[in-house]
C-alpha cells in the first residue's frame, strides 16, 4: 500500500516562501512521476508542477519562476519550493505520484496566503 504524506502548509504573507514536502511510503516501482496539484475555493484542481523520474519538469504558467518541484528518491520524497507568494496561491495542495498505471494522492496540505 503507498501512501503519501504531505507537510509544509500554513499561512504565510505575500512575498513570503514555503516548502512542501510530500513523503512517500509502500511498494513502488522505481521509476515514478510525482506531482503537486491544488486546488483553491471555488477552482477546479490544477497541475501546479510535475517532475518525472528522468527528471523532466513541467509547471503551470501561473507558478513560473517562482515555484521549484525537486524530488529526493533516496528518501522517497518530492518538494515544492514556493517564493513570491501570492493570495492567489491561497489552495490545498496535494501531492501525486503516478506509478505505472495507477495514481496515489495524498491528503492535502493548506496553503493560506494573506497579511
Amino acid at each position: 500500500q503507498v501512501q503519501l504524506v504531505e507537510s509544509g502548509g500554513g499561512l504565510v504573507q505575500p512575498g513570503g516562501s514555503l516548502r512542501l514536502s510530500c513523503a512517500v511510503s509502500g511498494n513502488i516501482f522505481s521509476r515514478y512521476a510525482m506531482a503537486w496539484y491544488r486546488r483553491a475555493p471555488g477552482k477546479q484542481r490544477e497541475l501546479v508542477a510535475s517532475i518525472r523520474s528522468g527528471g523532466s519538469i513541467n509547471y503551470a504558467n501561473s507558478v513560473k519562476g517562482r515555484f521549484t518541484i525537486s524530488r529526493d528518491d533516496a528518501k522517497n520524497t518530492a518538494y515544492l519550493q514556493m517564493n513570491s507568494l501570492s493570495p492567489d496561491d491561497t489552495a490545498v495542495y496535494y501531492c501525486n505520484l503516478v506509478s505505472g498505471i495507477t495514481a496515489y494522492w495524498g491528503q492535502g496540505t493548506q496553503v493560506t496566503v494573506s497579511s
